[in-house]
């Protein structure tokens, strides 16, 4: 069986409305952007991957580090996608709490409107569920169950359990074209046929429904995660430099504030944007073209727009809102045929590679954070706790401070 999942220190609170606000509209930007470049399977194949998962979650402002990502970055994707499911073709149900037992009436509801077979959707959602939840006896329990799927019958799920005892969260990720069988052992031999993109549970290999979560427990959780893939997030809040690939946080620095590194001709569409836009837009560029081995770090992706708790920095909003707009007006021209901005922050990922063979940091990490922190106020800077104020003491000069 081919899952993930991640472990992470369980956050509480909520987050703030201005926030929400901006992880949707920038959420739903970068799910258009990988569709339209990409297509709807590899928008589903990300959200399966808990390293690029958790990356998303850091470049839209949460706490790198933390369960609320899950929680929000679904709440405000569901409410973005399901706006445009029908231009999209991509759906959203579930949630956390009550809302995740709202799946299999949200999944009927959309196979009466798109002809997908809505009964094997339901039974999907539900043995995803049971298999996290009540046959991987790990100690956690699961609240939050997220199913995404297309209008062509393959989805994913993201679903997140808490463990009270040792104070972290557990999130599982499964993508239907992985899945031989729900409950498939180690040792065993029982398969379900796969009609087109939509599992077919029906078939008489695939006898899950009735037999299939009963054999399952009897498997060690060891047994049925060894091969899942692992991602575990350390408890401290703070971002820290071993958090950090520094060769490739340092690139994006160095394509963003150094003007003689951004050689690309396309690169020039973006010329009237700002530094600090461009920082955070070679990172977003990242998380819509990056390979599956450029999500190893997600810490990095916080340096895009800092998080709402103010670590590594306090969320830039006036950058932001720049960067949002930056990459709609691209989706925009893009639809009409003018690929030339579009292909200027696909390029912008590149630049960062480019100069990142060659790159060698420094140990100015913690004064390049100090210094996000100074300049904060000149962005919008906010967290939960209120706006970033200017600093009552005129920092020293760092103006040519990098990681070079």
């Amino acid at each position: 069986m081919s899952r993930s999942y991640a472990d992470l220190p369980l956050h509480y609170g909520q987050v703030p409305e201005w926030l929400y606000k901006r992880m949707g509209l920038l959420g739903g930007a970068i799910t258009e952007a990988v569709i339209m470049e990409y297509g709807k399977s590899a928008f589903l194949q990300r959200m399966s991957d808990p390293f690029w998962f958790q990356s998303l979650g850091a470049v839209l402002g949460m706490d790198w580090h933390s369960s609320g990502i899950t929680t929000s970055v679904m709440g405000a994707l569901k409410q973005a996608i399901n706006k445009r499911s029908k231009e999209l073709g991509i759906y959203i149900c579930g949630g956390k709490g009550k809302h995740s037992r709202e799946t299999p009436y949200e999944l009927i509801r959309i196979a009466e409107a798109t002809g997908m077979n809505g009964d094997l959707l339901v039974r999907s959602s539900k043995l995803s569920a049971k298999v996290d939840n009540t046959a991987v006896q790990d100690g956690y329990n699961i609240y939050l169950h997220s199913f995404i799927v297309s209008n062509e019958g393959e989805w994913a799920v993201i679903q997140q359990g808490m463990n009270d005892g040792n104070g972290m969260a557990r999130r599982y990720h499964w993508h239907s074209p992985t899945i031989k069988s729900f409950v498939e052992e180690p040792h065993s031999s029982i398969y379900g046929h796969n009609e087109g993109q939509i599992l077919n549970l029906t078939d008489k290999k695939a006898d899950s429904t009735r037999t299939g979560v009963v054999a399952i427990t009897k498997d060690s959780p060891e047994l049925i995660l060894q091969e899942a893939r692992k991602l575990f997030m350390p408890a401290h809040h703070d971002v820290k430099a071993k958090d950090v690939d520094l060769k490739r946080l340092g690139s994006v620095l160095a394509v963003a504030h150094e003007k003689e590194l951004r050689d690309m001709e396309s690169l020039l569409l973006l010329e009237g944007v700002g530094p600090r836009t461009l920082q955070s837009l070679v990172l977003v560029s990242e998380v819509i073209h990056g390979t599956p081995t450029r999500f190893d770090d997600p810490a990095r992706y916080s340096f895009a727009h800092g998080g709402k708790d103010g670590h590594p920095f306090p969320v830039p909003t006036k950058v932001y809102d720049e960067a949002i707009a930056v990459l709609d007006k691209a989706i925009r021209l893009a639809k009409l045929g003018n690929n030339d901005k579009n292909d200027a922050i696909k390029n912008l990922h590149k630049a960062a590679m480019k100069v990142e063979a060659d790159f060698i940091p420094n140990e100015n990490f913690d004064e390049l954070i100090q210094k996000e922190r100074n300049d904060s106020w000149k962005y919008g800077g906010r967290t939960v706790f209120g706006k970033a104020e200017k600093p009552k003491q005129k920092p020293k000069d760092d103006s040519q401070l990098s990681l070079f």
